[in-house]
């Protein structure tokens, strides 16, 4: 029998971590992976608005809407906070009319996390240069989100293939006591293995571009994301 829910996920021509987004899924729940337009960018912040263009978003909706889906998301953090958080509910909103179903993006589920949370004042780690983790600070900042403290690794490719280790070290590197959560950004960064870890190690919660966004996703087809105990992973 065919899965009963299906979310229409919309990521960048570079994403390498579908499989990630699917350890979050339940055996009922299907996602329909579509990219947008191959560039040759480096991660910056001119390749950030070039896959933020809504022209761009709302074909590659189009182009998963026979399928019928139930939600779409965009899951890109950067191509969604790029242009601020008008720029990401335009962006939402649009892909809402071109599919003709709900529509998320990973920055609107962060804060979505956060909100949920009560949490006001955050940590945050990115794999990015300082020009687009600034511009992530000043989306945050717009939601009411304080950011007191950062980590960035300074990449522009293959960000899928840092290890655990490294994302391990620039969370610890980046939290403070003063931050009440952590905030891991980039869907092409892959932390489902080391959340529960670092809750633990931290002892305050670790909101990743790709749990905000499932976890976003699942609540609004009704389906339950992992309990945080799910994700102590195994990594080393």
């Amino acid at each position: 029998m065919s899965p009963t829910v299906r979310i229409a996920v919309v990521v960048p021509h570079d994403m390498v971590l579908d499989h990630e987004l699917w350890r979050w899924a339940p055996p009922d729940t299907s996602l329909l992976f579509n990219r947008t337009p191959f560039t040759d960018r480096a991660v910056t912040l001119e390749m950030a608005e070039e896959i933020s263009e809504t022209a761009v978003v709302e074909q590659a909706v189009r182009d998963l809407a026979a399928a019928e889906p139930h939600l779409y998301v965009y899951a890109c953090t950067s191509g969604s906070f790029v242009h601020g958080r008008h720029g990401e509910r335009r962006l939402a909103a649009a892909m809402s009319r071109a599919g003709g179903a709900p529509a998320i993006t990973t920055s609107g589920a962060v804060l979505e996390s956060l909100s949920a949370l009560g949490v006001s004042r955050v940590a945050v780690a990115t794999p990015y240069d300082v020009a687009l983790a600034g511009r992530f600070g000043r989306f945050l900042a717009e939601a009411g989100i304080t950011v007191v403290s950062t980590g960035d690794l300074g990449l522009g490719h293959h960000i899928w293939e840092v290890p655990y280790e490294t994302t391990l070290d620039l969370v610890r590197a980046a939290d403070t006591d003063a931050a009440e959560a952590v905030v891991v950004s980039c869907t092409n960064l892959a932390t489902y293995d080391i959340i529960g870890r670092l809750e633990a190690e931290l002892g305050k919660p670790v909101i990743s571009a790709n749990r905000a966004t499932m976890e976003a996703a699942l609540r609004m087809v009704g389906r339950t994301p992992p309990a945080a105990e799910d994700l102590l992973g195994h990594a080393s």
